[in-house]
Formats: structure tokens, sequence, C-alpha cells
């Protein structure tokens, strides 16, 4: 139980004893007192008023000393208007540190005993992965590590977006304009390879769009006849582009027909299709491994097609969706305040929400988790709606407990990325920019001079990638944000190196004191704290409740912005208290309180996927 979880038991206990009225516990509203504030904790007394018939301050008075009376964790009270300000005994803090400095596993709820799927990364194999990919990527698995370490049962999913019209673009114009080659034979990454046939296919469709806007039948007929009221030609072609795709591009007829012929089994176009896949995924494969990300399953688009066409014609015969007189299949969710969405095109192929109509019942078969995630981006959060609209009304037995961890865009100081354009920052490439931004620093410190060069590659990969890491997760999800590679490397700055280095310091104390044979038996009891000691062990007593937190939210934000803290404060209390050259008792204490900082700070920066140097 934590100290809140006490107090407001207490309170409850309290309010029942001297008012004889009966509360819940968690109506107690329990908090951390404000700086500026003598205190610890904070209990809002202004809710009791009317059933007390006193004044606020006169019941934090009187609830002061009752709780002081019958807690002896807690020391001290004072009241500021109806505000209970109340101090945790300095016995309880120093129980608290010797007690956690033994625990291997602090930090580490209880099972939970519920299976948790978080679905992340889900590629397409028409382009690499990109900084878009990267956030996604890391909030998957850092918010698969959080709710591990919070007692769920966690599968990691992928879903590969490996065939469609988009897949097709790439494979005609490999077809048209490869001349045969290979990722082997051009010394370019798979990925890579396949993804510059994609933007390469947009560039002809552009010049082909382009050519065909200038044509009197575009001019004459198509523009005058579908134009809407006072809409000029250049705003008229920028809309109407994706029908022309669909109705008059010479491309875009090649890449449906590749389609269909995929769908058909066509074995040429199959063996096409596996080919340049294959080129992919070893691509992917390295960016992963880069990144220390791994998947307990991947699905494939490819797989599932067919499977959601048979649950959507299961469905139509059990009235869940209507079919119109082009054949397609719709379902109505206007009672969901949504309205009513394709689910079949009338030619029989399927649209996105088919594939993951198919891809949820797929994954209930093969793990039965009763809460599952999906990481996308918010371009799509009306599309999760509509989804999780379908699986209700189909009666899936986990529809209760879908949620969509979704996020905001990420940019570059640059601004946005388009990669049709070919504009994207490759994450193999920002990879490797992150790393070489903390080379330059290191370069310009000289603080790796006294290693091998195959420690300080090692180290340098580490910076680099915690900078690009935390840089990335410390942002709640919601919100977009601009990633700046210089920036993240700051060790000055809210970081990863920042909070690495914190880590390093910490390590160091605990190895200097096995080097002076430091007794750590020694009783720290009683003993006084410095003020920097008390906040720091406050902050580190609040490390299951922020995982907890971080959990509940789907949110590593919530962690990461807490190790910054944690960080902060150890600086302070390695500034403001002497360690080694304090007395025994007061130095055994502190360096306990290392010990427990080194590992909240290593397994929180864990979670979040970042590894922790020894040296720096």
């Amino acid at each position: 139980m934590t100290i809140i979880s006490i107090i407001q038991n207490a309170v409850k206990q309290a309010v029942l004893e001297l008012y004889n009225v009966e509360i819940a516990a968690n109506e107690v509203i329990c908090s951390p007192t404000r700086k500026e504030f003598e205190g610890d904790y904070t209990v809002t007394v202004f809710n009791f008023a009317k059933a007390a018939r006193k004044a606020p301050p006169v019941i934090g008075q009187e609830l002061g000393a009752f709780l002081t009376e019958k807690l002896t964790t807690l020391s001290k009270f004072n009241v500021i208007q109806g505000f209970l300000n109340l101090s945790v005994s300095t016995d309880f803090w120093t129980n608290f540190v010797t007690g956690t400095a033994k625990n291997a596993d602090f930090g580490q709820l209880p099972p939970k005993n519920t299976r948790v799927m978080v679905e992340y990364s889900s590629p397409n194999t028409n382009k690499p992965l990109h900084l878009g990919h990267i956030r996604n990527i890391l909030l998957g698995w850092s918010c698969s590590r959080i709710l591990e370490s919070a007692g769920y049962d966690v599968v990691r999913t992928k879903v590969v977006n490996d065939r469609g019209i988009a897949i097709c673009k790439s494979m005609l114009a490999w077809q048209l304009w490869g001349e045969g080659k290979t990722p082997s034979v051009s010394g370019i990454k798979g990925d890579h390879f396949v993804g510059d046939y994609y933007v390469l296919f947009e560039k002809n469709f552009k010049e082909e769009y382009f050519g065909w806007q200038g044509t009197d039948f575009a001019l004459e007929v198509i523009y005058e006849s579908k134009k809407k009221a006072g809409q000029t030609l250049d705003e008229f072609f920028k809309d109407f582009k994706n029908e022309y795709f669909n109705n008059y591009s010479e491309l875009g007829k090649q890449a449906r027909e590749m389609l269909l012929r995929w769908e058909a089994g066509d074995a040429a176009t199959r063996q096409l299709w596996a080919q340049m896949n294959g080129w992919v995924y070893e691509g992917f494969n390295e960016t992963y491994a880069k990144l220390g990300v791994h998947f307990d399953k991947i699905y494939y688009e490819s797989d599932q097609y067919s499977i959601g066409k048979e649950i959507i014609e299961d469905g139509l015969l059990r009235g869940v969706f209507y079919q119109k007189p082009d054949t397609s299949v719709w379902i109505d969710l206007t009672d969901a305040k949504l309205d009513h969405k394709l689910v079949l095109r009338s030619d029989g192929t399927s649209v996105y929400i088919t594939q993951d109509i198919a891809m949820a019942r797929l994954r209930e078969n093969d793990f039965h988790a009763r809460k599952v995630g999906y990481v996308v981006a918010d371009e799509q959060n009306y599309h999760f709606q509509v989804l999780f609209e379908i699986l209700k009304k189909l009666g899936e037995p986990y529809a209760d407990g879908l949620f969509h961890l979704s996020y905001g865009m990420v940019e570059l100081p640059s601004g946005k990325m388009k990669s049709r354009e070919g504009t994207v920052v490759d994450a193999d490439d920002l990879i490797q920019e992150v790393i070489n931004e903390a080379q330059n620093a290191a370069s310009e410190s000289n603080t790796l001079d006294a290693f091998s060069q195959e420690e300080r590659a090692d180290i340098i990969r580490k910076i680099g990638l915690a900078a690009l890491k935390y840089h990335i997760v410390k942002v709640n999800p919601k919100k977009k944000m601009v990633f700046d590679p210089k920036e993240s490397v700051d060790l000055q700055g809210h970081t990863g190196p920042y909070i690495q280095y914190a880590y390093v310091r910490a390590k160091s104390v605990e190895a200097m004191a096995a080097n002076a044979g430091v007794d750590f038996s020694i009783s720290t009891l009683p003993i006084e704290l410095h003020e920097a000691e008390k906040s720091l062990a406050i902050s580190l007593y609040d490390f299951p409740k922020v995982i907890e937190d971080a959990a509940a939210q789907y949110d590593p934000s919530v962690l990461a912005n807490y190790l910054y803290d944690i960080a902060k404060g150890f600086s302070k209390f390695w500034h403001d208290v002497p360690v080694l050259k304090a007395h025994e008792v007061e130095k055994v204490f502190r360096l306990k309180l290392a010990k427990i900082v080194a590992r909240t700070l290593a397994h929180g920066m864990d979670l979040l996927g970042i590894e922790m140097p020894e040296r720096m």
C-alpha cells in the first residue's frame, strides 16, 4: 500500500469517527505538497465542510491532529485554508531507502493475469522505415515494456502491409524502369531500393497527369462537367488526382490490373511480389536490430485479405452489413454518430477496414488478448473509431478492450516530410545522424580519449540512440513534435544522454564505495535527512506508481519525464551533500540512495528501450 493510500484510508476513518460520515477512500483528494509549502502530501478538506458543518481550516486542524496521533508515519501537519499539509516521518523514508536498496525488483508490479496485445510498426513494403515510423516503433516498444512492468502479459505484434495498390506501384515501376537491377548489384539497402521505385512511379505519374491536364478532353469535358462553383483549374486538378488515377491514367490502369492479377494468384505477379518484398524485409530487419526492438508475431495482409471477405459475407447474412445494387458491401454506423462505411468494393476487392477486421479475428484466435492496442498516427483516428464500432457490432469478445495509441506527426526543423516525393528522412539515416552528433560532442569534450576504439564506438552508439529514443518518447504521444538531432544529444538539456550521465555518476559512487570497503550493514537509523536526500527519496518512492500511470495512459512520456526529474534530483543531491566524505551512518544511507537511483534509472530507461553505458 502506498503512502497516499495509507493517508486516504486514515482520512476515511477520521471522517467517520469525527463527523459520523462515511466516505470512500478514493474520494479523499491527496497529492504531493506544492514546493512552496511545508509538507510532503496535501489533503483537500473543502469537500468535508458540509457534512462536518465546520469551516475548512477547523476541519484541517482536527483531521491533522487525528492523523498524526494515529499514524506513526506522519510527524507533523499544518493547515492553509482548506488544505491539510502532512509531513511524513524521517524514519519512513530511511526505512524505504534501506529496504528498497535490497529489492532488485523495485518497480516491477505484481501480475495482473491479463493479456495485452500491442501492435506497432506495421509498415508498407513499398518504402523504407522513416522518422514517422521511428516514433511509432519507439512508442509501441516502450508502451509494451511499461505494460509488462505494470504486471500485464504482453504480446507484441506487427502487421506488414505487403499487398495493395501502393505495393503494385513499386512493382510496376521496377518492371517498367528497373532493368533487372537488384539491391546487391546496386549497393543499396533492400527497403531503400524498393522505396526508390515507389518514388519513381509517383514522378512518372505526375508527369503523365500534368500532360493529360493540357488535353482538350481534360479541359473541355472533364473540367467543365465536374468542376465546383468558383473552382479554379489548379484547384480542380489538385482535387481530381485520385479520380484520374482510378479512371483515366494509363499507369493507374496498369497498377490496378497488377493488383487484380495478384489477387487472382497469377504466378509471375506473385513471384515478382515475393522477390521485392524479400528485399524490403531484409532492410527492415536491419533497422529493427539497430533500434533494439522485436515482435512476438508478424502478420501479413496477404495472408488474411480473403479471411476478411469471409467475415464480411457472414456478417452480411447476419444483417450486420448490407449490399448496394453495384454489389459493394457497406455498414451503417450512424447510430454511433459515424457514417456508412464501405467494407468490400463492387469488384470484390478488399479495403483497409476489411483487412483490419480479419486481423482482429486472427489475433483473437492466436492469443485471446482482452486488451488490444493499435499504435497508429492520429491521421487514422476516424478509421479506428469505425473499426472498433464494427468489431462491437460483429460481437467480437475483445471489442471492449480495444484502444488506439494515437500519436501526432513528427517534423524536422525544416518542416514536413512526404514519402511520395522522396523527401522523408529514412530511419537508418537518422540513426546514423544522431550517432554522428554524439561522436562530434565526444570529440569536442575529449571525454572518451581514455577508452579503446571499440569501447568508444559502443558508448557513442548508446548515447546516440538514447538521444534519439528519449527525444521521441519524452513528448506526449498526442502532440505533434519536431525532432532536432543536435538538441537531442545535449548533456545539459532535457535529454537521454543527461539521464545516462546521472546513471554513470551514481554507479561510479557505488564503485568507489566498493573500493573503499564501506560496511553496508551499518544501521542508518536514526538519521536526519538533508532536503536534497528527502526530496530524492520521495521521488524514488513514486516509481511503481509512475509505471502504473504510464501503463494506464499508454503514455511513455509519463515515465520519461519522471526519469529526467530523478536525474535532476540526483544532480542536486550530488552537489548539496557529501557522500564518501560524510560520517559513516550518513555515508551508508547516501550510498544506498545512490544505488536506488542507478537501479531506477537503468530500469526505467530499459522500459523506454534505452541502454545505459557504464562509463561516459
